[in-house]
């Protein structure tokens, strides 16, 4: 994520930076440079995709394993209430605790899903912005080289005119 933050902010630099063209909003900017830099930022982008998938992934395999541990702890809940079957008492205690255990590993697996929710929304948050910024100065930049052709046309009616208009004798 650094990293693609790190282009895009070389890239704004870059058009930042870039020389003014007098009376116009307009820049002059290194197209083989600002295309090398795009092209950099386009190869970290997949890795940042690939990254987010694995969040994804990593966030199944810890729901599946908090539902296995939960099955698990009501299995031993069970097997121990079975024990203690013999005697009322230690039969309704057996019962409470195995309640509990189901409830604190019903609450620990809604905790954790929770938590693997919130991270995951982060690292795409972030990822959003991260895309939304590079699409921002990717428009920046196109309207940047449309407003350069549109300057170079007025320049050329502005040479015609000059041409057609007679010279004072």
């Amino acid at each position: 994520m650094d990293d693609v933050q790190a282009k895009l902010a070389e890239i704004t630099d870059m058009v930042e930076s870039a020389k003014s063209m007098p009376l116009s909003a307009s820049c002059v900017v290194n197209r083989a440079d600002l295309l090398a830099r795009l092209g950099e930022l386009a190869e970290l982008l997949p890795a940042q995709l690939s990254e987010a998938q694995a969040l994804l992934k990593a966030k199944g395999d810890v729901i599946e394993e908090g539902r296995a541990e939960a099955a698990q702890i009501v299995a031993d809940g069970r097997t121990e209430a079975a024990r203690l079957v013999s005697r009322t008492e230690v039969m309704q205690t057996a019962v409470r605790e195995a309640d509990r255990v189901r409830t604190e590993a019903e609450e620990n697996a809604t905790r954790m899903r929770v938590e693997v929710e919130d991270y995951v929304d982060t690292k795409l948050a972030n990822f959003e912005v991260v895309l939304q910024k590079t699409i921002a100065a990717v428009e920046r930049g196109r309207e940047k080289l449309r407003g350069r052709h549109e300057l170079e046309q007025l320049r050329e009616l502005s040479d015609e005119d000059a041409e057609a208009a007679p010279l004072p004798e």
